[in-house]
């Protein structure tokens, strides 16, 4: 005689739809584009979370994620389970300080490449490494310094309403780099400012650089053309020590990301969606011209 199971007649209750959610880009696969997404979910995983983030990929690609916001410390978000009421869902990470700022804005104004990949919507591939440099760390270092709740009934953390944030957060960071500096407390505005205010000073110990007495005076805001025409081409000294690499980007539309959708459709395509097709073509072109000349 057969013996009768609840549990393996148990259905569990499908989430409801969510008009207008948050999807995932991603379809298939692994989430996310760019090396500094991946490394948020590699430490996920090094963290023991690997296995159960799978459960919330569905529901980031079905866009059962209502909200997402990231403030200083904190991402919020809603996530819409089987119940009427979204969940919450809080995932806390760790401020750094004013005065770790200070030094990592040092270190990362004493060089030019990094700025000018910031400048560019792209984070630099040794940032980990100017972090480790101020004794600090960009990402989380151990689940400690990541802690996230629910307010499903669900025990197991994180739930599949976390990991599908999770997923989402990672996705954010392809987007826009400059929202893994706002998490640990560092808005962009702020810090492009810092930076640049640092470069004109040296950003060597405070020393103010002497302009070459080659350069051209750099012309005032609002002179006129025929005012300027003898330095109009010419870049000046904060150029001029700008090295740039001609190696492609980790993503070429980063800028573009950055902007997002186009207010122009095209052959029912948002004009942006098209343009973000060609930036990795012509920026591997730009590369290959670079590198034969």
């Amino acid at each position: 005689m057969a013996s009768f199971s609840y549990y393996s007649h148990y259905e569990r209750p499908r989430p409801l739809p969510v008009p207008g959610g948050i999807h995932a880009r991603s379809r298939r696969g692994a989430i996310g584009a760019t090396w500094w997404s991946q490394r948020f979910i590699e430490l996920l995983e090094s963290f023991g979370v690997g296995s159960r983030l799978k459960r919330g990929r569905t529901y980031a690609r079905a866009g059962q994620v209502v909200e997402l916001e990231v403030e200083p410390g904190v991402v919020l978000a809603k996530v819409q389970g089987s119940r009427y009421s979204p969940y919450r869902v809080r995932i806390h990470g760790k401020v750094l300080s004013e005065h770790q700022w200070r030094r990592v804005e040092k270190a990362m104004a004493a060089q030019a490449l990094p700025l000018a990949k910031l400048l560019a919507g792209e984070m630099p591939h040794d940032i980990e490494e100017l972090f480790a440099s101020c004794k600090l760390t960009l990402f989380p270092r151990s689940k400690r310094e990541l802690t996230a709740s629910c307010s499903c009934p669900d025990w197991a953390n994180p739930c599949k309403h976390i990991a599908a944030v999770y997923y989402l957060l990672a996705e954010r960071f392809d987007e826009d780099p400059f929202l893994i500096f706002a998490w640990r407390g560092r808005e962009q505005e702020e810090l492009l400012e810092r930076l640049r205010a640092r470069r004109e000073v040296g950003g060597h110990g405070g020393r103010t650089r002497t302009p070459s007495a080659q350069a051209p005076a750099r012309p005032q805001p609002g002179a006129p053309l025929h005012a300027v025409l003898d330095s109009f081409w010419s870049s000046g000294p904060d150029l001029e020590a700008l090295h740039v690499s001609p190696l492609a980007g980790e993503a070429p539309d980063a800028l573009l990301r950055q902007l997002g959708p186009a207010p122009v459709e095209a052959a029912g395509r948002n004009l942006a969606d098209l343009l973000a097709s060609a930036y990795p073509g012509l920026a591997h072109a730009a590369e290959r011209r670079a590198l034969a000349e």
